[in-house]
């Protein structure tokens, strides 16, 4: 073993003990699959954290990928101090319930959306929960939409979290809000930011390294850090906060193997037979689908799961849709979208929040969470200001906070 890979493997085994630490304070537990139709025998494992005694919340990330033992401890503690009982499943595939009985990893024919739904009905059965708050963010949405179509009699209500909705909409969505954002002139980005993103693209930058720094610099710092970056980078500045913020982008299509944090291998098929992920490009400026056309080839689009925008009309229980100002991801016409076809939704729109809330807005998230626990979603009107007020929290804020800091600062 070369020293790359024995420090590699030294850097898994240690992040390993971590999870399974992790796990051991916070009591999980496996529910042993298959249980019912399932194919696959594994043990699943989930976390439940918190004071018992309100309606659970179970709290379902995105990715697909993300694990949830490690990445989100900070969360769950927060959710405790609120008094919120908190579920947690790590996803078939992934972290602490990657591997069968035998320690093999799952095929990845077992791991897919309808099956990741179901897990999440058999650790309810496993911890006696028959009704839950149904929590998910951005393709953790996918999960709980899933789940209410599959699963309607135990969810109690939902949150719907930087939603994604229907792959072919949502992509012609995203594509129409960033280019009528960023490129016409719209008056919530502008401040001159319209005009220097069209010079960054007409010179001889690479239109999708300019493409990856607007989504995430917009998202995590904002307009004004965007377009002065935009600016010192014309002038031949701040290469090395450029490339930097280039190869953040790059890192979920590129290296899609961060053990019990981000594993993305396994659930391949998810993004792209089932989500799209690798729809090709339209060749016009700020697609998306640029990030992952780069690293192909990738499994192609085989049809979602679920019909959402005809089933979601079936949902009867109340719906809370985070929409963060800043999202580029899962834009503010989703969540509009939603609300208009389900009467029982209410849009959260929160001011300066970026995608996902469950990773970079938690305060807003556990608060959103609380009130649909208590039953509370006729009050979510009157919340906005104050959500809006509230601290951010969540580890991808230290990026905005570092880029903001380098223009700053300006340099190299």
């Amino acid at each position: 073993m070369g020293d790359r890979e024995h420090d590699r493997s030294r850097r898994e085994k240690r992040i390993r003990h971590t999870a399974e630490r992790i796990a051991r304070r916070e009591g999980h537990r496996v529910a042993r699959l298959p249980k019912g139709g399932s194919a696959t025998a594994f043990p699943l494992t989930y976390l439940r954290t918190g004071p018992r005694g309100r309606t659970p919340v179970v709290m379902i990330p995105g990715g697909p990928g993300l694990a949830s033992a490690v990445p989100y401890r900070s969360l769950r503690a927060l959710a405790a101090r609120e008094g919120l009982d908190v579920l947690m499943v790590e996803h078939r595939g992934i972290g602490l319930s990657r591997r069968d009985e035998r320690g093999v990893d799952l095929p990845r024919a077992a791991v897919t959306v309808v099956e990741a739904v179901d897990d999440i009905a058999a650790a309810l059965d496993h911890a006696g929960v028959s009704q839950a708050v149904i929590y998910g963010s951005s393709y953790g949405s996918c999960l709980a939409q899933g789940f209410g179509v599959r699963h309607p009699d135990r969810v109690a209500s939902m949150v719907l979290d930087s939603p994604m909705w229907s792959v072919e909409q949502d992509l012609a969505t995203v594509r129409d809000y960033r280019r009528k954002l960023f490129l016409g002139n719209d008056t919530r980005a502008d401040r001159g930011l319209s005009e220097v993103v069209r010079r960054a693209l007409a010179s001889d930058l690479p239109g999708d390294e300019v493409t990856d720094i607007v989504q995430i610099v917009y998202e995590f710092a904002g307009p004004d850090v965007l377009r002065d970056l935009l600016e010192a980078r014309l002038r031949g500045r701040l290469r090395r906060t450029w490339a930097a913020v280039c190869r953040l982008a790059r890192a979920e299509a590129e290296n899609p193997y961060v053990p019990y944090c981000f594993e993305a291998d396994l659930v391949e098929d998810i993004m792209y037979r089932e989500l799209g992920f690798g729809l090709p490009p339209d060749g016009e400026p700020l697609d998306p689908q640029v990030l992952f056309a780069k690293t192909g080839p990738h499994p192609e689009f085989s049809g979602e799961p679920f019909d959402f925008p005809r089933r979601v009309r079936e949902f009867t229980w109340p719906i809370a849709v985070l929409s963060g100002e800043r999202d580029l991801r899962t834009p503010p016409p989703i969540a509009d979208r939603i609300a208009a076809t389900v009467p029982t939704a209410t849009v959260v729109p929160v001011a300066g929040m970026g995608h996902s809330a469950l990773d970079t807005h938690q305060y807003v998230a556990v608060r959103v969470a609380a009130a649909m626990t208590d039953g509370a979603h006729g009050s979510l009107g009157a919340m906005v200001p104050v959500l809006s007020r509230l601290p951010r929290k969540g580890g991808p804020n230290v990026l905005g906070r570092l880029v903001a800091t380098a223009v700053v600062l300006g340099g190299r």
